[in-house]
């Protein structure tokens, strides 16, 4: 099993949604979603256009957990959805491909890791960044991990945090900063 990184740099955080901005409004839109959310994408492609133009929140049951989720969408989310959702079916699904078809994991993959590649991020990152993106720096804003452990649907702390590489980054911080 290959395990993803989350995008810890700000600075490449932004190259990928100018990247993806140029490429076309639904890619940024799924990352950005993504990174903001901290949805998984199998919840993210299931979105249908009613199930978030014109909402303060987003409403959903988890497909893996089949847990109830809601959640407030940002401004940033608001702008993007609103201007990818004009002149949309309400109920037609909010991620297409050209042929019409619900966007699915496997092509959000290759959208995400051909933009890192094209840019030079090297470090492992696929669809289950954009989630380990949003608890890694949910985290370093609030430092509230009992929070983020409920928003992600964890079972303890300790799981949340080595979820998003922070319980790593303490054991390489108390090795560098302990010499006898």
């Amino acid at each position: 099993m290959n395990i993803v990184e989350p995008i810890r740099s700000k600075i490449d955080l932004e190259r990928i949604e100018t990247a993806l901005e140029k490429q076309n409004l639904r890619d940024l839109l799924f990352f950005v979603m993504g990174t903001n959310s901290g949805l998984r994408i199998s919840d993210i492609l299931s979105l249908n256009v009613e199930d978030v133009r014109d909402k303060t929140h987003i409403t959903i049951r988890e497909k893996k957990t089949k847990k109830y989720k809601k959640f407030p969408i940002n401004e940033k989310l608001k702008i993007l959805i609103k201007r990818h959702t004009e002149n949309r079916k309400k109920s037609e699904p909010l991620f297409k491909t050209i042929y019409d078809n619900r966007l699915d994991r496997h092509q959000a993959y290759r959208i995400i890791n051909s933009v890192c590649n094209e840019l030079g991020i090297n470090y492992k990152v696929g669809t289950h960044s954009l989630r380990k993106t949003f608890g890694y720096h949910h985290y370093i804003k609030f430092k509230d991990i009992a929070i983020l452990q409920k928003i992600l649907n964890h079972s303890s702390t300790s799981i949340t945090l080595r979820y998003i590489g922070i319980e790593q980054d303490r054991i390489d911080e108390s090795y560098m900063n302990f010499i006898l």
